[in-house]
C-alpha cells in the first residue's frame, strides 16, 4: 500500500477542527475505550464466581490460579494486537483501527456469555474460554496503542497531558463499572448461589451490548490532524506501520519497554490483583473486598486528570521519577500493612497510598509514549513494545502473586514488584522529558 492515497475521497480532510469537534472526538474515543476495558476487566471481577464452572473441582486457590492463568493468556495476544492494529492505525487511520478493535472485544464477550460449563461440555469449556480471552487480548492490545495515539494527537499541545490522561480515566472507569456491576448483583439482585450458577454471565452480556453502542459512537469520530496531514502528503513519505521503520527508533522502543515494566506491574498489583488479595490474604469477604476495591478505584480515577495537568506544567519526567521512588520504597511495607488490616477503612487508605504513587505512571504514560515516535510509526511504536511488556509483567502479576501465595512465600511477590519498579526508575532518571522534546509537535 502506498504511503499516500491518490483517491481524493480516501484522503482525510486537513481542515482545522473546531474545539467542539475536538472534544466530541475525544469523548467518543474515550467512551469506546471505557467499554473495551470494562469487557476486559469484568473477567477478573467475576472470576471468583465462575472459576468452578470452567475447571474441574479443586481447592479455592487452585481454581483461582487456573482462572488467573487464562487472564494471563489473554495478555499473550496483546503484542499481536499491538502489531496488527498498530500497523492498521498507521496505514488506515486511528479511527478505523479503534472501530475494529471494539468489534473484536464484543465477539469475545459473547463467547464467554454463552459457553456451557465443564460439567456439560468437559474440556471444551476452558478451551472456549481461552479462545474468547485470546480474542479480547488481541482487541485490547490494539486498543491501547490506537487510543493513546488518538488522544495524544487530538489534544492541543498546551493540555496534552491532561487530555491523554483520560485514557486511564476510562480504563479505570471500565474496571470500576465491572466492580459496580458485581456489587449491584451481590447486594441487590442475586444471592451467592445464583451468581455462581448463572448470574456471572450477566456482566459479559452487558459488555457485548455496550460494545455495539461504542461502535456507533466511534463512527462519528474525526480523524486526527497529524494522520490527516500524513495521508495528504504534508509529511515525508514512509512505509507507515512497518517493523523495519519501527526498528529505526531503538531508543524510543527500549524507553517504552523500560518505563512500562514497573508501572504496569504496579498497576495490576494495586488494582486488579488487589481484589483477590483482600479476600485470600487479608481475609475480607467478597462483598467487602469489592466495596473497598471500588472505592479506591473511584478516587484513583479522579486523580488521573490532575496528575496529567500537572505534567503539562512541570514536565513528564519529574512525575515518573516520583512514582519510581515511591513505588520502589513503599510497595513492600504497605502491602504488609494491607495484609494485616483490621477494618475496611484501614485497607482503603493503605491502598490509596499505593494508587497515589502509581498515578505518576498511569496518568501520563500514554502521552509519554506517543511523544517518542514520529506520526508514520506512532501507533505501532506505542502499541507493540507496550503490549509485549504488559504481557510479560502486567498479565502475569496475578498468577505470579497466587503462585507465591500457594508456595507460602507471599512476601517474595512484594519484593518482585518493588525491584521491577526500581528498574523502571533508572529509565525515568535517564530519559529526556518528552514534554520538551515531543515528536507530536514536529508533525
Amino acid at each position: 500500500m502506498s504511503a499516500v492515497s491518490t483517491d481524493p475521497a480516501a484522503v482525510p480532510s486537513t481542515a482545522p477542527m473546531s474545539a467542539g469537534q475536538r472534544l466530541k472526538s475525544i469523548f467518543s474515543g474515550s467512551v469506546g475505550n471505557l467499554v473495551e476495558y470494562y469487557d476486559w476487566y469484568v473477567y477478573s471481577a467475576f472470576s471468583l464466581y465462575f472459576a468452578h464452572v470452567f475447571f474441574p473441582k479443586g481447592d479455592r486457590i487452585s481454581q483461582a490460579l487456573n482462572a488467573g492463568a487464562i487472564f494471563a493468556v489473554g495478555f499473550l495476544m496483546r503484542p499481536l494486537g499491538g502489531w496488527v492494529f498498530g500497523r492498521y492505525a498507521d496505514r488506515h487511520g486511528r479511527r478505523a483501527a479503534l472501530m475494529r478493535s471494539v468489534l473484536l472485544m464484543c465477539a469475545g464477550s459473547l463467547i464467554i456469555t454463552f459457553t456451557p460449563g465443564y460439567e456439560t461440555i468437559g474440556v471444551l469449556a476452558p478451551v472456549l474460554l481461552v479462545a474468547a480471552r485470546l480474542m479480547q487480548g488481541l482487541s485490547v492490545g490494539g486498543e491501547y496503542g490506537s487510543s493513546a495515539t488518538y488522544l495524544s494527537e487530538m489534544a492541543s499541545q498546551r493540555h496534552r497531558g491532561f487530555w491523554s490522561s483520560f485514557l486511564y480515566v476510562t480504563l479505570i472507569l471500565g474496571q470500576l463499572l465491572a466492580l459496580l456491576v458485581l456489587i449491584v448483583l451481590q447486594q441487590f439482585v442475586l444471592d451467592e448461589a445464583q451468581l455462581k450458577d448463572w448470574g456471572w454471565r450477566i456482566p459479559f452480556a452487558i459488555g457485548a451490548l455496550a460494545a455495539i453502542t461504542a461502535l456507533y459512537l466511534r463512527r462519528n469520530m474525526q480523524e486526527t490532524e497529524s494522520f490527516s496531514k500524513l495521508k495528504a502528503g504534508a509529511q515525508p513519505q514512509h512505509r507507515e506501520g512497518s517493523l523495519r521503520t519501527l526498528m529505526q527508533h531503538p531508543r524510543a522502543v527500549l524507553t517504552v519497554v523500560g518505563l512500562t515494566m514497573g508501572g504496569t506491574l504496579a498497576f495490576y498489583t494495586y488494582t486488579n490483583y488487589m481484589l483477590k488479595f483482600l479476600t485470600i490474604s487479608t481475609g475480607f469477604d467478597k462483598e467487602t473486598a469489592s466495596l473497598i476495591n471500588a472505592a479506591t478505584l473511584f478516587v484513583y480515577m479522579l486523580m488521573q486528570p490532575l496528575v496529567g495537568a500537572l505534567s503539562d506544567r512541570i514536565g513528564r519526567r519529574p512525575i515518573l521519577i516520583a512514582f519510581g521512588v515511591l513505588g520502589a520504597v513503599l510497595t513492600v511495607p504497605v502491602m504488609h500493612l494491607i495484609r494485616d488490616a483490621q477494618t475496611p477503612m484501614q485497607a482503603f487508605w493503605l491502598i490509596m497510598i499505593l494508587l497515589s504513587a502509581v498515578s505518576g505512571y498511569t496518568a501520563i504514560n500514554a502521552v509519554v509514549k506517543a511523544e517518542l515516535f514520529p506520526v508514520q510509526i506512532r501507533a505501532l511504536g506505542v502499541g507493540l513494545p507496550y503490549a509485549l511488556t504488559v504481557a510479560l509483567f502486567g498479565g502475569t502479576a496475578e498468577p505470579v502473586a497466587l503462585w507465591f501465595k500457594k508456595t507460602g512465600m507471599e512476601d517474595g511477590f512484594f519484593w518482585y514488584v518493588s525491584v521491577c519498579i526500581a528498574c523502571s526508575l533508572l529509565v525515568y532518571a535517564l530519559m529526556r522529558d518528552t514534554r520538551k522534546h515531543s515528536a507530536i509537535d514536529r508533525d
